[in-house]
């Protein structure tokens, strides 16, 4: 493998913005999938975020692909939903996008604390990346299930070993949490502006 596991994602994140500055939906969903061969070596403990992650961003490619046109933008099947009050729906694409976007915000923080607790066991940097990101919004049963899960990362060092292929890993780290971080904050701040960032888990 070229360079890192995470070389895809770092080239298709020059890509998501049109030249007006608009998140463009395919794009933005091409960077999220490229990050599910890097939630895949986690192996089992990861299972449950992959297939979460996985399905959100068949939801929200498949109403793209309905009609390209009208959706080539991300935050317009939000608005979409807004206008016919159906948003909140556990169904909707703009649950989607919630969901899809706090999975991200849980793995930017989890490769920050990689990089920053070099001491810190897999476990130790996942439980507090859960803690500071999504535990706020899951019930009991999804946050239980999510701390069994836990116990299951792999190694530190052959996790990162795997991650790295030929190139500097901890450099494409912070390079990743770097540029993805805005792009997140942007659909944070974009969902919040019409009232849908705070859904809990049922």
């Amino acid at each position: 493998m070229e360079g890192t596991v995470f070389a895809p994602a770092l080239e298709g994140m020059n890509h998501v913005k049109s030249e007006g500055g608009e998140m463009l939906t395919k794009p933005f969903l091409d960077v999220c999938k490229q990050i599910l061969p890097v939630i895949d070596k986690f192996g089992a403990a990861m299972a449950l975020v992959k297939s979460d992650v996985g399905g959100n961003i068949t939801r929200l490619e498949n109403k793209y692909l309905c009609n390209p046109s009208e959706f080539n933008h991300l935050y317009s099947m939000v608005r979409v939903e807004i206008e016919a009050k159906t948003a909140k729906a556990s169904s909707s694409c703009t649950n989607g996008l919630l969901w899809l976007t706090r999975a991200m915000d849980f793995l930017v923080e989890l490769f920050r604390n990689l990089l920053e607790h070099q001491d810190w066991t897999m476990s130790q940097a996942c439980t507090d990346s859960y803690t500071k990101t999504l535990k706020k919004f899951h019930g009991w049963i999804a946050s239980s299930a999510f701390t069994v899960a836990m116990k299951l990362a792999p190694d530190r060092m052959k996790f990162m070993e795997v991650i790295g292929g030929t190139g500097n890993i901890n450099l494409d780290i912070e390079k990743f949490c770097t540029n993805f971080s805005p792009l997140l904050e942007e659909n944070h701040k974009f969902l919040a502006s019409v009232g849908m960032d705070d859904l809990k888990a049922s």
